[in-house]
């Protein structure tokens, strides 16, 4: 069982025991507990913590947890109606009303219900994180000098090296602005490049974060379809015509949702197009590292071959570690630099030192290397898993394309299927996928789900979720 599945059930269990505790009575030692739950003294301890949270109960340095008082009563809820005249007000004088909505990204982020398979999820499986580097890897850097002190605004000397080596070409560290993650830096990157009102084009379908920030910031999502060689130079072409856009995001491998990438062919007409019509390009670097054991070589990045500062580079290793590593980096030369910088440092100061070193030491350590061909080999395996497993159980899901790196595949419903539908179903039958419709900015052409293969325990959770879903396209489809 997953341990935040057993956190959960663990964390229930107290709150229904807490009636046998008068207010201040001592529950149970975290060793009793153990044995009592069979489970490990970190699940304890991390139940005991929501508890605690909740107001349940406290905890006593060297006494021990105890029920908490009760409680004196609920205080009346305040009237925040007022806010509902401001913000709508505040939307009437904007040129594009911003719209904050998380919704697209938060399928990815919100755990589902325990015992329920998680197609959704957007990060490695806890068996698949290098947890034991990085907790070596934080030790080692807690013990570095001046660790808590405050690091450069742009981030340390050698992280941005570090950086600047991935990304290839002519990149140098003064060209690299280390940031708090991807996400982070797509803000930051959409922000600096485009006012409010402008257009800005995506690849349709898109990830869903990008959108998020770009309708946030009062940007109109323009959208340029994709095939299985990435973006059609001839749609952005007349996108950038059609729209005035002066910025467009992409993402050239393993494209997320479809896993395209950007063919050899296209990748220097993308460059040339956004050249002629004096436009930035947004490069999505976020798979990089999450690359198939038979993909090959990889393509360079955009960045690598962009000598004039078209290409603005984003890129991140949370996907291929952690959730909360969330350190990223934004490549740019030129005076949009500058501008990436101010707008960077307004909004965060500076990525924290100890995440920083930490860092430094991962990838620097001979375990770093191991990591990667481990999540690489087991990536693999588990596409190969689910490609199978759809094409035997679910053959009326279209699979158009299966990708050589990336942790999701695409699927298109039949024609007339409701993926709203499909989805409620799914989720009743024990399985989480996503729905197709947050990845569009405008009207999708057809129904589909994306599935992710990344949060799953293995191979046998993946062929159960199939059967899952097996049972819920039967219950909708007929």
């Amino acid at each position: 069982m997953q341990e935040r599945s057993s956190v959960a059930e663990l964390a229930d269990s107290l709150r229904r025991e807490l009636n046998r505790y008068s207010p201040g009575g001592k529950l149970p030692s975290s060793r009793a507990l153990v044995d009592q739950y069979r489970v490990s003294p970190v699940t304890v301890s991390r139940a005991l913590a929501r508890l605690v949270s909740e107001g349940l109960v406290v905890t006593r340095p060297g006494a021990g947890v105890f029920r908490a008082p009760a409680r004196t009563g609920t205080p009346a809820p305040g009237d925040t109606c007022w806010q509902e005249v401001t913000l709508s007000a505040d939307a009437a004088t904007e040129l594009v009303p911003r719209a904050v909505d998380a919704s697209g990204v938060l399928i990815t982020l919100d755990a589902p219900p325990p015992g329920v398979i998680e197609f959704t999820g957007g990060y490695l499986h806890t068996s698949l994180q290098p947890e034991q580097a990085m907790a070596a890897a934080l030790a080692r850097a807690g013990r570095r000098p001046g660790v808590w002190s405050r690091p450069p605004a742009d981030g340390l000397h050698e992280l941005r090296a570090w950086f600047a080596r991935w990304i290839g070409g002519s990149r140098t560290e003064a060209e690299v602005l280390v940031t708090g993650g991807g996400q982070s830096a797509l803000t930051t990157a959409l922000r600096a490049l485009a006012p409010p009102g402008a257009p800005v084009l995506v690849e349709s379908p898109t990830y869903p974060g990008t959108l998020a920030i770009a309708r946030a910031a009062g940007l109109r999502p323009v959208p340029v379809p994709v095939d299985r060689d990435g973006v059609r130079p001839d749609l952005l072409a007349a996108a950038f015509r059609a729209s005035g856009a002066r910025v467009f995001v992409c993402q050239p491998l393993f494209q997320n949702p479809t896993g395209a990438v950007l063919s050899p062919e296209r990748r220097p007409e993308v460059l040339r197009i956004a050249r002629e019509f004096g436009a930035f390009v947004i490069e999505d670097d976020f798979a990089r590292l999450m690359v198939h054991t038979d993909a090959g070589p990889l393509p360079e990045t955009l960045a690598a071959h962009d000598p004039d500062g078209v290409v603005v580079h984003v890129c991140s290793l949370t996907k291929a570690t952690s959730p909360s590593l969330r350190v990223g980096a934004l490549a740019a030369r030129g005076p949009v630099l500058e501008r990436l910088r101010a707008i960077h440092v307004v909004d965060t100061f500076f990525v924290p030192r100890p995440f920083q070193e930490a860092t430094l030491e991962l990838v620097g350590s001979a375990a770093w290397n191991r990591h990667l061909r481990t999540v690489s080999a087991e990536l693999q395996t588990r596409r190969n898993t689910l490609a199978a497993a759809l094409r035997t159980e679910l053959p009326e899901l279209d699979l158009p394309y299966v990708p050589s790196g990336g942790y999701h595949l695409w699927l298109r419903l039949p024609d007339g299927a409701c993926e709203r539908e499909i989805v409620s179903a799914a989720l009743r039958a024990g399985v989480a996928v996503a729905p197709g419709r947050p990845y569009f900015s405008a009207e999708p052409p057809a129904a589909h789900l994306r599935l992710s293969f990344a949060a799953v325990a293995g191979a046998a959770e993946i062929a159960e979720g199939v059967r899952r879903l097996r049972t819920a396209c039967d219950e909708v489809l007929g």
